[in-house]
C-alpha cells in the first residue's frame, strides 16, 4: 500500500473536502445500516467468540458468500466485496456499508441481498438480527466490545465527556445514507437542507422507545443518547447556516474536535483528547516530532458525529435502524430531494428563516416526541409530510425505473403511510407492547427479526 502524504498545511485539509467535488453525472448514493445480533432461544446479544456469536457469522459469510476478511491482530473485524464492507459497531452490531451505486433500486437490491445471507448464516445457528434504534432488551453490562483497539480507546474516554457514550457505542443501531455534491456552494446547500431537516427524519423513522425491556419515554431513545455523549464532538453545528460556511469552516470545526487515537504499525495509539492542530505543529504528545499523514486526518474525520458529517460526501446520520423496507426509504428520501436542483432550492427557501433557537427545538424535542412536536403553528407531521412531498417530486422526475416499470419514489411509501397515519414505528411497536404482548418484550423479537 503506497504511503499517505504528510500533512504540512491546513490548505491540504481542504482540498481533501474538494476532493470530493464530481459532476452531476457522476453522483452516487451509498446506504449503511446496523442491526443487533441475538440468540434466538434466549434473546441474549451475540458476543464475538462464542458458539454462534459475531466471529462465526462472519466465518459462514466469509464461505458461503465469498466475502473476503480483513484482520485487526488473529481477529476477523471486516469483510469485503464488490466495494461493499461488513464492519462491526463496538457491542457487535453487524454494520454493512453499501458500495457507491447509481439509484435507490441498486442500493435496495444490495441491502436485500445482504440481509438474505446474513439470514442463511445466523439461522442454522440459532441467531438472528434486530433492527431497532436502540437495544430494546439488553443492559450495558450484557453487551461485549468486539476486539477492535479504536474501541478499548473510545470506551475509556467517554465517560469523561458524557454520561451516554457508552450507551452510544454498545446499543445504538442507525441506517445512514451518503450522498454526493458537485461544489462548495453545493455542498453547503444540501449541508444547510439536510441538517435542518434531520429531525423530521428523525421522527419519520423513531423505532427506539423500550430500555431494558420497560418503555423508556421517547420514541428516539438512539437520538435522545446523541445529546448527552460528547459535546465535543455532537450538536447541531450552527455554524453550517452561517455566511463564512464552506470546506475550509469544516476543517477550522474539525480541528477543534479532540482526537481519539492515532494507527501506526497495526496499533491504535490512546491520543484521546488531544489536539490535531498540535499533531500538526509535531507536537502530539503521544507521537513526539511526528506530523500527520492524510490518512490521519481521514481517520480524525469519522471521530465527530454531528447529525450530518462532511467527508468526500454528505453523510445523513438521523435514522434509527429498522426493517428492509424503511432501510431502502432513508437513500430514496434524501435523494429525491437533495439530488434534484428545484427541489434542493425549493427546500432552501423553506428553511431559510428558520432560527437557530428553532434547530435547537427540532434537535431537543423531536427524540420524546417525534411527528407530534411542536413546530411555529404546527407540527413535524406537517414538516415531514411537506419534506416528503419535495422529495417525491424529485424522485419522479429522476424516472429512474425498477425492472418493473416503478421510479425511486416507491420507496418512499414506508415514510409516507408513518406521516398519513401520524403515528411513528416506536408508537406502533409500543402499541403492541402495552396491548397483545402484555408487556413481553420477547414478542418484539419474534415479530421484528429480520
Amino acid at each position: 500500500m503506497p504511503k499517505s502524504p504528510q500533512i504540512e498545511s491546513k490548505q491540504q485539509l481542504i482540498e481533501y473536502l474538494a476532493s470530493g467535488c464530481k459532476p452531476k453525472s457522476e453522483w452516487k448514493v451509498g446506504t449503511e445500516h446496523e442491526k443487533f445480533g441475538f440468540h434466538r432461544d434466549n434473546q441474549q446479544p451475540l458476543h464475538y467468540d462464542e458458539p454462534g456469536g459475531i466471529k462465526t457469522i462472519l466465518e459462514g459469510l466469509m464461505d458461503q458468500f465469498n466475502w473476503q476478511p480483513e484482520y485487526e491482530g488473529d481477529n476477523i473485524i471486516a469483510l469485503k466485496r464488490d466495494g461493499c464492507s461488513i464492519t462491526l459497531e463496538p457491542g457487535g452490531q453487524l454494520e454493512l456499508s453499501g458500495a457507491p451505486l447509481t439509484d435507490v433500486h441498486q442500493t435496495c437490491t444490495e441491502t436485500g441481498v445482504h440481509l438474505k445471507e446474513v439470514k442463511a448464516v445466523a439461522e442454522p445457528l440459532g441467531s438472528a438480527f434486530l433492527g431497532m434504534g436502540f437495544h430494546p432488551a439488553a443492559r450495558r453490562e450484557d453487551i461485549s466490545y468486539m476486539p477492535k483497539g479504536r474501541y478499548k480507546v473510545m470506551s475509556a474516554y467517554m465517560p469523561k465527556v458524557g454520561s451516554l457514550g457508552l450507551d452510544m457505542m454498545k446499543r445504538t443501531c442507525t441506517i445512514q445514507a451518503n450522498l454526493d455534491f458537485s461544489s462548495e456552494a453545493d455542498m453547503v446547500k444540501k449541508f444547510r437542507v439536510s441538517l435542518a431537516l434531520q429531525p423530521l427524519a428523525t421522527a419519520l423513522f423513531a423505532n427506539s422507545p423500550f430500555i431494558e425491556g420497560k418503555d423508556n419515554g421517547f420514541v428516539s431513545y438512539r437520538s435522545h443518547i446523541w445529546t448527552d455523549t460528547d459535546a465535543d464532538r455532537c450538536g447541531i453545528l450552527p455554524f453550517v447556516f452561517e455566511d463564512n460556511m464552506g470546506f475550509e469552516r469544516y476543517v477550522d470545526y474539525m480541528l477543534e474536535v479532540p482526537m481519539y487515537f492515532v494507527y501506526r504499525d497495526g496499533q491504535y495509539i490512546d491520543a484521546a483528547g488531544l489536539s490535531f492542530k498540535d499533531f500538526m505543529l509535531g507536537k502530539l504528545s503521544v507521537l513526539p516530532g511526528e506530523l500527520p499523514t492524510i490518512k490521519d486526518w481521514e481517520d480524525h474525520l469519522t471521530t465527530a458525529f454531528p447529525e450530518v458529517r462532511l467527508k468526500k460526501y454528505l453523510e445523513m446520520r438521523g435514522a434509527d435502524g429498522g426493517p428492509w423496507r424503511r432501510i431502502c426509504a432513508l437513500p430514496a428520501l434524501w435523494v429525491g430531494l437533495l439530488y434534484d436542483q428545484q427541489q434542493l432550492d425549493q427546500a432552501v427557501d423553506w428553511i431559510s428563516d428558520w432560527t437557530l433557537a428553532e434547530h435547537q427545538h427540532l434537535r431537543d424535542n423531536v427524540p420524546k416526541y417525534g411527528l407530534n412536536t411542536k413546530f411555529r403553528d404546527g407540527r413535524v407531521r406537517d414538516l415531514a409530510l411537506q419534506m416528503l412531498s419535495l422529495s417525491r417530486a424529485g424522485l419522479e422526475k429522476r424516472a429512474i425505473k425498477s425492472s418493473c416499470g416503478k421510479d425511486e419514489s416507491i420507496y418512499l411509501e414506508p415514510l409516507q403511510i408513518i406521516a398519513d397515519t401520524d403515528v411513528t414505528p416506536a408508537e406502533r411497536k409500543l402499541g403492541k407492547y402495552h396491548g397483545v404482548w402484555n408487556r413481553n418484550i420477547e414478542e418484539l423479537f419474534n415479530t421484528y427479526a429480520y
